[in-house]
Order: structure tokens, then sequence, then C-alpha cells
């Protein structure tokens, strides 16, 4: 009896010492572990500091639209037609672009009878808000008529909201970027310039999509060369009037 009392205070002891090992380690231990942690926390930090250098060098706006009808609420800058819209447009910016430099294509589209509602997306970059329409609509319950659009990355970022919601909108409309994920081209406008070869190669429809002669990817908005891309052979104003043509006569056949 007392050899199994032994052994087991044996047991016991030693659990302990494991415990204690575990809660106090020793010096030599504590120290690595002070080491990694600090590690970790640098690199943490480099990644912080490098994604804020990244998303800090975006494509400025470089012509506003002179439209007066329009107003700024949290990160949305609304343009309304003079005359009560129930059809309304939600644009998500491409990807590292001021959201202002879409200011004077959807002040083209205002002039159209339809209210257009820009997102600004956090780090100028709609794969961080998808869901950013979403937070729009119930906001505008006289709207009847959803649209998303969205230019590149936005547009990519709308096709997916829009595959995942299709029952809230009555279209996507996709400037120099395709549909990503299942949504129905037949409720898809697609609108790409043709030195924009990569959007070209990436269709697997063509219900629904314009190629303008001479266009690139960048003349969709106002914020001057993107790097990569093709000089166009239009001018920016010709490109967003083109499309401008092409959304007005897309909306009419959806709304018949």
């Amino acid at each position: 009896m007392n050899h199994l009392l032994f052994i087991r205070f044996a047991q016991l002891h030693t659990i302990q010492k494991k415990c204690d090992c575990i809660l106090n380690p020793p010096n030599r231990f504590r120290k690595k572990l002070l080491f990694a942690a600090a590690v970790f926390a640098v690199v943490i930090l480099i990644l912080i500091g490098a994604f804020l250098f990244y998303a800090s060098d975006y494509y400025h706006a470089e012509v506003l639209a002179q439209g007066q009808q329009s107003e700024t609420k949290d990160n949305l800058t609304i343009l309304t037609p003079g005359v009560p819209s129930d059809t309304a447009v939600i644009f998500y910016p491409g990807a590292k672009v001021e959201a202002t430099a879409y200011l004077p294509l959807l002040d083209q589209i205002r002039q159209l009878g339809i209210t257009c509602i820009l997102v600004d997306m956090p780090f100028h970059m709609a794969i961080f808000d998808v869901n950013a329409a979403e937070d729009v609509i119930p906001q505008f319950p006289e709207i009847r008529h959803r649209y998303l659009a969205g230019h590149s990355m936005g547009g990519a970022m709308a096709s997916q909201f829009a595959s995942e919601n299709a029952d809230l909108l009555d279209g996507l409309i996709l400037l120099g970027a395709y549909i990503y994920g299942d949504y129905a081209p037949e409720n898809t406008l697609t609108v790409y310039g043709s030195l924009n070869q990569s959007v070209e190669d990436a269709l697997d429809y063509t219900e629904f999509v314009v190629e303008i002669e001479g266009g690139n990817h960048a003349q969709f908005g106002n914020y001057g060369p993107q790097k990569g891309d093709l000089p166009a052979s239009i001018s920016a104003e010709e490109q967003q009037r083109q499309t401008v043509d092409a959304i007005e006569a897309f909306i009419q056949k959806q709304s018949a």
C-alpha cells in the first residue's frame, strides 16, 4: 500500500513540475518566447505599413462633373436628376481610383433622368466592401429599379454582389470588366474599349456586349493614363458618350 502511495505521489510531483514549467517557463525559454513575439509584431507592423503605403498610391480625379444637383452623404455621392426618378445606378469605382473620377460619366447618366449613387470604397478598393450596395438600397426607398455598375475591379465586385443578390437588382452594368460569378448575361451590359484586350479574351457571352472602337481601360473615368493601359485613339469624352448611349439603350430595353 505504501509502495502504491509513493508511486502516486511521484506521478503527481511530475505533473506539478510540468505545470510549473508551462506556467513559469525557464528563463531561456521565456526569452525565446519574447523574441518570437517581438519578431511577429514587427512583421505585422511592416505588413500594415506596406499595405497603407500601397493603398495611399492611387489615381486622383482629374476633372469633376459640373452638375449642381448632387450631395454627399457619408461615403456616398448622390447625383439627382431634375425630375424625381424611381430608377438608380449604384456605382463601384475601379481599384485605387479616386471615386470622384467617375462623376463626369455619372453626371451624363443623371441627365437621362436616372439617380446615380457613387460609393467611395475603403482604401479606394471595392474588394473591401463588396456588399456596399446592401447598405445603399434601404436608404433610397423611392427607388424601384436598381442597376449596379462598376469599373474594372469595381465591376468584378459588383458582379459578385449581383450573383448573390439578383433579386435586389434589375440589371448589372460592367465597364472594362466581365461577369464574375453566376449572374444572367441577359441582365448584364458589358462595355469595354477595343484596346482592352484582356476583357475581350475573358468574355464567354455575347448578349449586351458593347465594344468601343479606339477606347481603352481607363477612360471610363477621368483620372489620367493608367499603368499598363494602351493609349486610346478617341477622347475620354467620346468614350464616355458612347458608354452613356449604351447604358441608356440597355436600361430602356430592361424596362420594356
